[in-house]
């Protein structure tokens, strides 16, 4: 399915050099907001920051400490000050939105590793993985006026990729799956606002306004194609997302914005299923091909075509077939086929979600409004 390509892909780029950012959509954790929503879905994702080192999350710290330490090494060959370094490299990001504040971060995290002040260094993180909430914590930690909020979400991801090439990194990919939690969003407005911010995101990678960064999305045929409430409701989108009018009767283009993942077959889940059994079971008291084939047809009995071109719950009743068989040593396989219970898989929980589903307290932050 999406999910597994999408971690394919993730290896892939992984051992390319990349760094990764990947994150779930949830109820609580979508691209635009205005309670908390965004910022938490960027929080998610900069936990979940990944390395060819560290390839199960948590390197954040590790891309940082890098530039640093590259930093260092600069500043002692140049017998200059690391802050001016520092500095130096990350002059070009005051250009970009929130590139002063960024900049300032990091050099506040090199103060701290310089003088040994973990709490320094640990706020830089913070701020750096969007967990401060307001405005007066970031100030009181770091000395900045800003904060990484619902409306910056997609700036500091930009900002994130022009970082990690500065630490030696080849670029950024970004990844976003469980893209039915928008489809699923009750609120018009609030539908389209995250729909324009995809499109905000699609017209800067096809036009290469966003350097070195690479933006993937999962989610399902409605998501996309539903022309009420999915991607195509909102008429930009849907002539930029197009297919290729030629791609039909078997050919395929690969090179556009969109990917279609096709369905198994029923050999493709023949295959699947008898690398499951090798993973379960040894060679010896290994189920024969006749029972592979004998489920399949069962399976086929019961819900039809879907059994393989949604397999999920075909795969999950095999396992636990070959479970009963074996902590069952007496029993036999074809005893139990016609038991099996196997149900269409419905896909995605399309249950509707109110735009203020996940809204967070602002707290108290002096400066999120004044008068003059």
């Amino acid at each position: 399915g999406k999910t597994f390509f999408m971690n394919l892909i993730r290896l892939v780029a992984l051992e390319k050099g990349l760094v990764v950012m990947f994150a779930d959509l949830a109820p609580d954790r979508r691209i635009h907001a205005t309670g908390g929503q965004a910022r938490g879905l960027y929080a998610e994702m900069a936990r979940n920051l990944s390395t060819r080192t560290k390839p199960d999350g948590g390197a954040l710290a590790s891309v940082v400490e890098r530039f640093v330490s590259q930093a260092h090494r600069d500043a002692e060959e140049r017998d200059l000050p690391t802050g001016s370094v520092i500095r130096e490299r990350l002059g070009h990001f005051e250009e970009l939105t929130g590139g002063f504040e960024f900049a300032e971060v990091i050099r506040r995290y090199w103060e701290g590793h310089e003088t040994g002040d973990d709490e320094l260094k640990s706020a830089a993180l913070r701020w750096l993985r969007g967990e401060f909430a307001t405005r007066t914590d970031a100030r009181k930690a770091l000395g900045v006026r800003t904060i990484i909020d619902d409306a910056s979400v997609y700036d500091h991801l930009k900002l994130m990729s022009a970082f990690v090439c500065e630490a030696g990194y080849k670029g950024l990919l970004v990844g976003l799956d469980e893209m039915v939690n928008l489809y699923k969003l009750t609120s018009t407005q609030a539908r389209n606002a995250n729909y324009e911010q995809i499109l905000r995101i699609l017209n800067d990678v096809l036009q290469g306004s966003a350097e070195n960064l690479g933006f993937l999305m999962g989610g399902t045929p409605e998501f996309l194609m539903n022309t009420r409430r999915g991607l195509y409701s909102y008429e930009a989108l849907q002539s930029r997302l197009a297919e290729n009018t030629f791609a039909r009767d078997g050919l395929v283009d690969l090179s556009g914005p969109v990917v279609r993942l096709a369905s198994l077959t029923p050999e493709d889940l023949f295959v699947l299923l008898a690398n499951v059994r090798r993973i379960m079971q040894d060679d010896a008291g290994a189920l024969p091909d006749t029972a592979l084939e004998a489920f399949m047809a069962h399976c086929s009995d019961r819900i039809g075509e879907a059994y393989f071109r949604t397999p999920r719950n075909t795969v999950t009743a095999f396992v636990n077939l070959l479970s009963v068989l074996e902590q069952n040593p007496g029993v036999e396989w074809n005893d139990l086929i016609e038991k099996i219970e196997v149900s269409e898989d419905l896909g995605e929980d399309m249950t509707e979600v109110d735009e203020s589903t996940g809204a967070q307290d602002p707290g108290d932050d002096d400066l999120i409004s004044f008068k003059l």
